[in-house]
């Protein structure tokens, strides 16, 4: 294949690449089957005898369109997105809701146990994330479905599941905050206390993760329903 002939499949791959978003390892899988077949198009036309530049028009040409490629291509990139949001956001539920505890045993309280609100919200907070856990088994289950017949109507539930995954990790993180500052201020060596100086080392970097991951599913199914 000769430089010109790249550039012309270059060009057209990186037009197409500016109109996505998701998952990059996704998204370099799609566009390099997409490279695949503009070159066999390319070279098929060559063989049936036709100019070098007329065969890279045709297989341009008939390759499609963005409005006939990008809601395709998009739709399999969110899928994807919420897929990663979905097992990223299970791993860290269940290591949660498992270790959680685990910061504070053996600690001592500056002033006696807790008071009765603090222990519901910790409670609540096993909650959310107990919900959290199964909205992210219902988005694994229902997210291969999506790719494999692309029917709206499941489409919007997938959707839907996102939002609430999404919602429900934010009200998360909102409440895990307030335990955490409610924690300092019950207990003044909770910051010295090595169980939960590790946890939060742990916590914090999970939920950079997870922040990445829903921006990533929250662009990808935006691109995807516009």
């Amino acid at each position: 294949m000769r430089v010109h002939e790249e550039a012309v499949v270059d060009r057209r791959l990186h037009e197409l690449s500016t109109r996505l978003h998701g998952p990059n390892r996704l998204k370099t899988d799609l566009l390099t089957e997409a490279r695949h077949a503009l070159e066999d198009a390319v070279e098929a036309y060559r063989e049936g005898g036709l100019p070098r530049a007329e065969a890279q028009r045709r297989a341009v040409a008939e390759f499609g369109s963005d409005a006939q490629l990008v809601p395709g291509f998009q739709a399999e990139l969110a899928v994807g997105a919420l897929r990663g949001l979905a097992l990223r956001t299970l791993v860290v539920a269940v290591v949660l809701i498992a270790a959680g505890d685990l910061t504070w045993q053996g600690s001592s309280w500056s002033d006696g146990p807790p008071p009765q609100a603090y222990l519901l919200l910790s409670a609540a907070l096993n909650g959310i994330w107990g919900v959290v856990a199964a909205l992210a088994l219902v988005a694994l289950l229902v997210g291969p479905l999506v790719a494999r017949w692309g029917s709206p109507r499941l489409v919007r539930p997938a959707r839907l599941i996102g939002f609430g995954l999404t919602g429900s990790l934010l009200l998360g993180a909102v409440a895990g905050g307030a335990l955490f500052g409610w924690s300092i201020g019950l207990w003044d060596a909770a910051l010295t206390w090595p169980p939960l100086v590790i946890g939060m080392v742990v916590v914090s970097a999970a939920w950079f993760a997870l922040a990445r991951a829903a921006r990533c599913w929250v662009l990808a199914d935006r691109r995807s329903a516009g």
